[in-house]
């Protein structure tokens, strides 16, 4: 069984990916912590995120990276962004998250474009959205949360941002898979948030 997750940066896609694979007892993948992977590789090479050649060079990091809290940072998510609209650093990236998506005891994948490049033979496709606004509330909580000091206009101006340029880039855009469940979490607690997606999984697979 393959469960594609996919949506915009803070929609809580991580969070239900993650509670989907406990409550199934099946491995999961946050897909996107490999392009933050790559992004922060990019800078402690010296190289530049917007250049394709620093970036597809930055996709050999090391697999001990991906342990680094680094990586769960804003300035890396913002980094990832901009690595993830080279072709050639998703093609790199590619063959790893196919083969996490196909074996035998399944899979739970998270991203941008499980369910339209990496597993559009998954089982239930999955597009968990929210306002922009909501999305930029709930990341600056988490923020704050952690010490942080950022004011919450700076917060959505970023996320505005990262939307634009995962749906405008030219290799595998940000968008819903035609035959995916589209839930908007914008009303949602987290608790609501995942008993609609798991009744909505359950209805699918039966």
């Amino acid at each position: 069984m393959i469960i594609a997750v996919d949506g915009p940066t803070a929609s809580g896609k991580g969070t239900i990916a993650k509670q989907l694979a406990s409550h199934f007892d099946i491995p999961h993948l946050d897909t996107g912590l490999l392009y933050r992977a790559v992004g922060h590789q990019v800078i402690l090479n010296g190289g530049d995120p917007d250049n394709e050649r620093d970036a597809v060079a930055a996709c050999d990091f090391p697999a001990a990276l991906l342990d680094d809290a680094v990586l769960r940072s804003e300035t890396t998510g913002s980094l990832a962004s901009r690595v993830s609209v080279h072709p050639a650093v998703r093609q790199a990236l590619f063959d790893r998250q196919r083969s996490f998506a196909t074996q035998s005891n399944g899979a739970v994948l998270d991203g941008r474009d499980i369910g339209t490049i990496i597993a559009p033979d998954a089982d239930v496709k999955l597009f968990i959205t929210a306002s922009v606004q909501e999305r930029a509330r709930r990341r600056w909580l988490e923020m704050t949360d952690r010490g942080i000091e950022v004011q919450l206009t700076e917060v959505e101006a970023d996320i505005a941002k990262r939307d634009a340029r995962d749906i405008n880039r030219s290799d595998a855009p940000l968008k819903a898979a035609v035959d995916a469940f589209v839930i908007d979490t914008t009303s949602f607690n987290r608790e609501e948030a995942f008993e609609t997606v798991l009744e909505t999984v359950q209805t699918a697979l039966a």
